[in-house]
């Protein structure tokens, strides 16, 4: 149960968030498509202006778009305008763009070899690497395997 306590609590833990934060396409959607986690997710970083996001996690949003297109629990042209939005909201300044560039993919290949406690997903060492390229603090995910391995290389997590 929600309390005017609880509210508090997490209004008083968004502003402590350590920064930058990079976020991952699982944490990114919710900001766009409703979900369990979107309205308190949107309230914890309402305002933040150091949220980190890669070319990846946009593909993979749009990636999770088709797929409920598909489903039938999305139309066609609220799939387009939520692309679109994310888009806008990267060219607007509202996030920073992290490029996927070759360093990055070294330290990718680098992370699957020695982070040897997670198993770690091709995707999910570069949305690592990403991170470590962009200079984040802490990762914002709803993926347990990521959150995980993001521990395991000394980030913050915002789950």
């Amino acid at each position: 149960m929600k309390t005017a306590a609880t509210d508090s609590r997490r209004r008083a833990r968004s502003t402590d968030l350590r920064g930058p934060i990079y976020c991952d396409a699982s944490a990114l959607v919710k900001l766009y498509v409703p979900e369990a986690e979107s309205d308190d997710l949107n309230r914890t970083l309402e305002g933040r202006r150091d949220l980190l996001v890669s070319d990846l996690s946009i593909t993979e949003i749009v990636s999770s778009l088709s797929r409920r297109r598909r489903e039938g629990n999305l139309e066609a042209a609220t799939a387009s305008r939520l692309h679109r939005a994310i888009l806008d909201h990267v060219e607007d300044g509202v996030y920073r763009r992290v490029e996927l560039i070759s360093a990055t993919h070294r330290e990718a290949e680098r992370l699957l070899l020695s982070v040897a406690a997670v198993p770690l997903r091709a995707a999910d060492a570069l949305h690592l690497a990403l991170a470590v390229s962009g200079d984040a603090a802490s990762l914002l995910t709803f993926d347990r395997r990521l959150s995980h391995a993001a521990k395991a290389i000394g980030l913050g997590l915002i789950v």
